[in-house]
């Protein structure tokens, strides 16, 4: 079984769709691209700060840990060297005023040695600074000894013990392994400020790093992107152009099948009148003769055998619905009283015909007004197809049929009242009303079907209003024997 080929329109539309597809698929590759890359950039310059600022705060936790050793170590030989003064001025003048460092000394420096075996406790200074230690307190305990011998009054011993170069020598150790610690926590004091400059350096260089090479790839996005928006540009100004070439397409094939439709009507009325002319000359000619005929033979016989006077008025009777017959399929084909009477009185007459036909209650609101041939022919065939609906499915109770004049338009109002319908929900099949709007549209009016179920169905029917033609100028008299009965043919 074959498929059934696609409209060229549809067709042209998939083909545009198609090439669009790969751009769209494109833009939105370039899009997930540009925002995995712009994550990805802002991911490593916060690695990059954080890697920065963790380095910098390590080497700067370390340089404060050095500042407070390296304080404690001076502190230790301030308290020395001060208590050491304090008692020299102490044995000069032996007043207790004096003695205040030395106090001090004795309160703060158990907590100043305990924090510096604690700060280099493990390390290669660990054992330095236990010497120290002992003998920071060997030296306090030297200076309390030569001033308890001082108050006590046994001024050979203190003199002793401070003519004695013990407590130089212990002083010189301390100041000694002080000035070693200090030397040390220099160094690495140094060497933490350079951990915080190189890993800053390296912050920074990363960072610059960073934004060089997000500007590139930003330069290199705007780059595609702005090919992209080109891209899109020609792509719409191609959609465009293939839209106004559908939209011509659409337009000039609609003009031919409205075309197309005029041309059919035209077509089919003439067939229907030249059909009607030959049954109404051959046909009628035909049946005129034999009844003409019967009816000869019917006076002929009438008195010599009454069964053959029966039979022939039969046939009589069978040529007379003959006849009949001939002028409905004739006024079917096409009406004789629009072309001979005009519009009205042949509304008049086919709504007459249905009420008989139908029994329903028909109102016209009929106005005389000038229109052409093609439009009397579409409004009575709309009338005509309107009616045969109304009387197959509306099941109504009255029709009422308006014909007038407005705002340089002819109008004809067909309203029901029977069940009403969707009009949307009509299915394919029903080409009567179809017809017939293409025909009214072919003549440059609308046609309009408002229904809905059970308010009854209107049908409303605008046509341009025709300008009435001028006048001929009256003829020149003529002979009386140049005159012609014009009379049309008799059925009979």
């Amino acid at each position: 079984m074959s498929t059934p080929a696609r409209p060229p329109q549809q067709a042209e539309r998939s083909t545009v769709l198609r090439h669009l597809d790969p751009w769209l698929e494109g833009a939105a590759r370039n899009r997930g691209l540009a925002v995995g890359l712009a994550a990805l950039a802002a991911a490593a310059v916060m690695g990059v700060s954080e890697a920065a600022y963790w380095g910098a705060d390590q080497a700067l936790n370390q340089s404060q840990a050095r500042h407070l050793a390296r304080d404690n170590g001076l502190r230790l030989r301030e308290l020395l060297t001060t208590a050491e003064t304090a008692q020299r001025g102490f044995l000069l003048t032996g007043r207790d005023n004096y003695l205040a460092p030395v106090q001090q000394a004795e309160h703060e420096l158990p907590t100043l040695l305990a924090g510096l075996r604690g700060q280099y406790a493990s390390s290669e200074w660990e054992a330095l600074v236990a010497d120290a230690s002992r003998r920071a307190n060997e030296k306090l305990s030297e200076l309390q000894l030569v001033i308890q011998l001082y108050r006590e009054g046994n001024t050979p011993a203190w003199q002793g013990l401070v003519e004695s170069d013990i407590g130089r020598e212990k002083m010189q150790a301390v100041r000694d392994a002080v000035a070693q610690l200090d030397r040390h926590e220099l160094g690495q004091i140094a060497r933490e400020r350079e951990a915080v400059l190189r890993s800053l350096t390296y912050g920074r260089i990363g960072v610059h790093g960073l934004t060089l090479l997000s500007l590139f790839g930003l330069a290199v996005f705007l780059r595609r992107n702005e090919a992209l928006h080109a891209a899109r540009r020609d792509h719409a100004l191609e959609l465009a152009q293939e839209r106004d070439r559908l939209d011509r397409e659409v337009v000039r094939r609609t003009a031919e099948l409205t075309e197309l439709a005029r041309h059919l009507q035209t077509v089919r009325e003439d067939e229907r009148a030249h059909l009607a002319r030959e049954l109404h000359d051959e046909l009628g000619a035909l049946l005129t003769a034999a009844k003409l005929d019967v009816a000869r033979i019917r006076r002929m016989t009438k008195t010599a055998a009454p069964e053959i006077d029966e039979r022939l008025r039969h046939m009589s009777e069978l040529l007379d619905q003959g006849i009949a017959l001939k002028r409905r399929i004739i006024e079917d084909l096409r009406p004789s009283a629009l072309s001979n009477l005009g519009l009205v009185p042949a509304l008049e007459i086919l709504t007459r015909e249905f009420t008989q036909r139908s029994g329903l209650q028909l109102n016209l609101e009929l106005i005389e007004t000038h229109t052409e041939d093609a439009d009397r022919l579409a409004l009575y065939r709309l009338v005509q197809e309107a009616l045969t609906n109304v009387l197959r499915h509306a099941k109504a109770k009255s029709v009422r049929v308006t014909l007038g004049e407005g705002d340089g338009w002819l109008q004809l109002q067909i309203r029901d009242d029977g069940l009403g319908f969707n009009p949307d929900a009509v299915g394919a099949g029903h080409h009567g009303l179809l017809g017939m709007r293409y025909r009214i549209e072919s003549l440059g009016g609308t046609l309009q079907l408002l229904s809905a179920p059970g308010r009854g169905t209107l049908v409303l029917a605008r046509l341009p209003r025709r300008p009435e033609p001028e006048p001929e100028p009256a003829a020149p008299p003529t002979e009386p024997g140049e005159l012609q009965a014009q009379t049309p043919p008799s059925d009979h």
